[in-house]
């Protein structure tokens, strides 16, 4: 690779770094084929985009970012793939659900809304985030509930006041 196809990449990566709130980092290696055919495909549907990366050039885009990943950079050993995302939660349960056939992808730190998470025993924990969609329901829900309550009880009343009229 040359010293312009280098800087050509790095501009890339810090421009998917600088757009992206959703980073996860990810050792792919001692998959076949085959296996990263499947991997791609689960992440496609679950609208991740996947890019394996040299980890110098992650590094160098991380540095000329805007964005503070912290200590990040540290984890870029061996075989890495960026997760890109939306969903905080998503690369996470693609990585869990994938490891149920497989050891690998093994996750290695996570960029989250500019929380970093480091060392795969945070896997779990990060599939239970709950994206913005789901709090949203949830708090939507429960404003609705005493909105309830009180449209229910009226109901209730009004069909007792009026059950006794008719009598």
């Amino acid at each position: 690779m040359t010293k312009e196809q280098k800087a050509i990449a790095i501009e890339d990566l810090t421009a998917k770094l600088g757009e992206a709130n959703i980073v996860y980092i990810a050792d792919t290696s001692g998959l076949n084929a085959s296996t990263t055919s499947d991997l791609r495909r689960a992440c496609f549907k679950a609208g991740i985009k996947l890019e394996v990366v040299k980890n110098t050039l992650l590094e160098k885009a991380m540095e000329a970012s805007d964005k503070d990943f912290g200590d990040l950079p540290s984890i870029l050993k061996g075989n890495s793939a960026i997760f890109i995302s939306d969903v905080a939660n998503a690369p996470a349960k693609v990585i869990k659900d994938f490891r149920k056939k497989s050891d690998k992808p093994q996750f290695k730190g996570a960029f989250i809304n500019s929380e970093i998470y480091i060392g795969d025993n945070l896997l779990d924990s990060l599939v239970a985030i709950k994206s913005k969609e789901e709090v949203i329901g949830e708090i939507i829900g429960l404003l609705q509930s005493p909105a309830r309550r009180i449209i229910s009880a009226l109901l209730n009343n009004a069909e007792k006041n009026g059950g006794e009229a008719a009598e």
